[in-house]
């Protein structure tokens, strides 16, 4: 099926749009009503996730209402390390919490490899679902946490401040990290493919807590498992030509690193300009970003202003995705979203046409 609207994956392949495509992390969440109805409807968040046509649901939704060029799967990065059977729960306002954590080596070695034919059947389901209803609109973006992301909360149990036991894992047993590290690779190598198979149209890896390690950490135990996901989708029949990006959020000290991996695009946080980006590796990745979330905060002219800034930060240069340097907030104001869309592709086209 033709895409009515391809400028994401034009973007991704750093080739002329007509204005800068724009999408944003957790566009299907709490931030809109009609999702927190769906929520309620479900009864809690892990059976939203698990039902293919209530993903399916919360999916479309922000479609509805802003002219956003793509949509991304409704899902958790979490999936993985529940299908593992460390015993997850998700409870909002507490986050994630597994109840059988990973404390020892044989904790990792008695992990089960993960059938994602089986397994993981409701995402793919969803992606099939989505993909129909979608009716060729825009592209689907499928995803998965990133190894060492995964790897935190499997050890931590949760969410952490300090990263304590993973940390400790890391330096006195770095075997036991990166043979939990290289199970996570393996099985995320599968869960993307099998996406792929069932038809998303662009990859992102959230490596969320990538930059909590230093830099020969960062390299060792986050990277190097990336770039070995990046290898096998390029090597693969059905998902050789689909674009992948990588986020690590604080990651702006190795973006060139980062590129060096063969993904399409690098997603960046606010914390470093775009323009020094583009500067840095422009010519041989797509930029992703990277709008401060708090700014949706502020009134509409201020959203219009830091949006415009951006965008005139490399002045309609070929690949750039507009999105923000994180997840939208909670408690944002739907229409905020909705002033930052309409700019984004108003000014960028402005900008292109001179």
């Amino acid at each position: 099926m033709t895409l009515k609207n391809d400028r994401l994956l034009r973007a991704l392949r750093r080739e002329p749009v007509d204005s800068t495509p724009v999408w944003i992390m957790r566009q299907a969440g709490r931030y809109l009503p009609e999702y927190r109805e769906t929520r309620a409807k479900a009864g809690d968040f892990l059976t939203l996730c698990k039902t293919p046509e209530l993903a399916c649901e919360v999916t479309l939704q922000p479609l509805r209402r802003f002219e956003l060029d793509a949509a991304i799967l409704f899902s958790d990065i979490l999936t993985i390390p529940d299908a593992m059977g460390l015993g997850l729960t998700l409870n909002e306002g507490i986050g994630p919490r597994f109840s059988r954590p990973l404390r020892s080596s044989t904790d990792v070695e008695r992990l089960p490899e993960v059938d994602v034919i089986t397994d993981l059947a409701y995402v793919t389901d969803a992606v099939k679902m989505i993909r129909h209803e979608l009716h060729g609109a825009v592209p689907l973006i499928g995803f998965s946490g990133s190894p060492w992301t995964l790897a935190t909360y499997m050890v931590e149990g949760g969410g952490s401040k300090d990263f304590r036991r993973i940390k400790s894992m890391m330096h006195d047993q770095p075997a036991v990290a990166h043979a939990l590290l290289q199970k996570n690779t393996d099985a995320i190598i599968n869960y993307l493919k099998a996406q792929a198979a069932a038809g998303v149209q662009s990859i992102m890896l959230f490596d969320t807590w990538g930059g909590v390690l230093s830099t020969p950490d960062y390299a060792d135990f986050s990277l190097g498992y990336m770039a070995q996901i990046v290898a096998a989708l390029k090597s693969d029949d059905i998902s050789r030509d689909i674009p992948v990006t990588l986020f690590t959020k604080g990651g702006g000290l190795w973006l060139e690193k980062i590129a060096d991996t063969g993904c399409d695009a690098v997603g960046l946080d606010w914390t470093i300009p775009l323009c020094d980006a583009y500067r840095r590796i422009g010519d041989r990745a797509a930029l992703q970003g990277n709008m401060d979330p708090t700014v949706l905060y502020a009134s509409d002219a201020k959203v219009q202003q830091e949006a415009t800034r951006i965008l005139n930060e490399i002045g309609g240069a070929n690949g750039h995705i507009f999105n923000l340097g994180h997840g939208i907030h909670p408690q944002i104001e739907p229409n905020r979203v909705k002033t930052l869309v309409d700019t984004v592709h108003s000014v960028s086209a402005s900008i292109r046409n001179g």
